[in-house]
């Protein structure tokens, strides 16, 4: 029987990623002509790493950088999305094995500052770190928003 592989083991798997491709089909009609930069996951892991205390990024900074490094037209929005979340799981489990120094995936958020309902713990989990941090968040409905992100928002060198 094959062992599961653990996060850490599927962040460091690059799937022969990254690539460019040509946007095509239903991609092209929805974004236009163009080229997809698809990340490898320990590209986005290392992005999310460089995000400092009291600063945030979003995913679509983290996409736009991404398609600037591989000099594509876009960065894909899947898979950009989960390597997060496979980041973020990795840094979970490498916590719960006593890692002190994890990627601070709680700092990564959605469009408009919203938080990760799937990141580990669920919101809440994340709403606590991001005050701890010095972050104001208020709930919007059934989600929560960083207040003012933009103005903590960090933008990394292509």
């Amino acid at each position: 029987m094959r062992k599961k592989k653990s996060w850490r083991e599927k962040l460091a798997d690059n799937k022969d990623l990254p690539k460019v491709v040509p946007l095509r089909g239903k991609a092209a009609l929805k974004w236009g002509k163009g080229t997809l930069a698809i990340p490898a996951p320990l590209e986005v892991d290392i992005l999310m790493r460089s995000v400092s205390i009291r600063r945030v990024i979003t995913i679509d900074i983290m996409r736009s950088c991404i398609a600037q490094r591989h000099g594509a037209t876009m960065g894909c929005p899947l898979t950009t999305g989960i390597f997060a979340w496979l980041a973020a799981n990795a840094a979970d489990e490498a916590a719960s094995e006593g890692a002190t120094r994890i990627t601070p995936y709680w700092r990564t958020l959605k469009s408009g500052g919203e938080l990760n309902r799937k990141y580990p713990g669920g919101m809440e989990a994340q709403k606590i770190r991001l005050e701890a941090e010095g972050h104001k968040i208020r709930r919007k409905g059934k989600r929560y928003v960083v207040a003012d992100y933009d103005k903590a928002l960090f933008q990394p060198s292509s």
